[in-house]
C-alpha cells in the first residue's frame, strides 16, 4: 500500500501495519549471531546507522513484512522478515559503555547476515 496524503488521516486515527501474507523462509533463527551490513544507501533507510557493522544476536522473528526502504520510493513491497536482535551496549558505543547494558532494535532481512 503506497501511502498517499488523502489517506494519512484515516492510518494515523486507525493505525496501519506493514505486515504481509507472504510465505517468506526465514533466513535467521532466534539466537543465530548476525552482523549489520555497512549499508548506506543514497535514498531513505531505516537502518539506524550506529548498527553499521556491529554484532548481534537474534532474539524474535516478528514475521514478514513490506520492505519500508522500497516502499518509501513507491517500489514492490520486497516481502521479508524483521527480527528484533539484541547488541551489547559495548558493541555499539565501546568500552566505556556499561557491560551488562544491551539494546534490542527491528532490523530487516536485507540489513543483516550472519556471523
Amino acid at each position: 500500500m503506497l501511502l498517499t496524503p488523502d489517506i494519512v488521516p484515516v492510518v494515523v486515527a486507525t493505525g496501519a501495519s506493514a505486515r504481509v501474507a507472504e510465505p517468506v523462509a526465514p533466513r535467521f533463527r532466534v539466537g543465530d549471531r548476525v552482523r549489520v551490513r555497512n549499508h548506506n544507501p543514497a535514498t531513505h533507510t531505516r537502518l539506524p546507522g550506529y548498527l553499521r557493522c556491529k554484532l548481534g544476536t537474534i532474539e524474535q522473528d516478528h514475521g514478514v513484512f513490506a520492505f519500508p526502504d522500497t516502499l518509501a520510493h513507491g517500489l514492490a513491497e520486497k516481502p521479508q522478515h524483521c527480527y528484533s536482535v539484541r547488541f551489547t551496549a559495548r558493541e555499539l558505543w565501546g568500552p566505556a559503555a556499561a557491560e551488562r547494558d544491551t539494546l534490542r532494535v527491528d532490523v530487516f532481512d536485507d540489513y543483516i547476515d550472519l556471523d
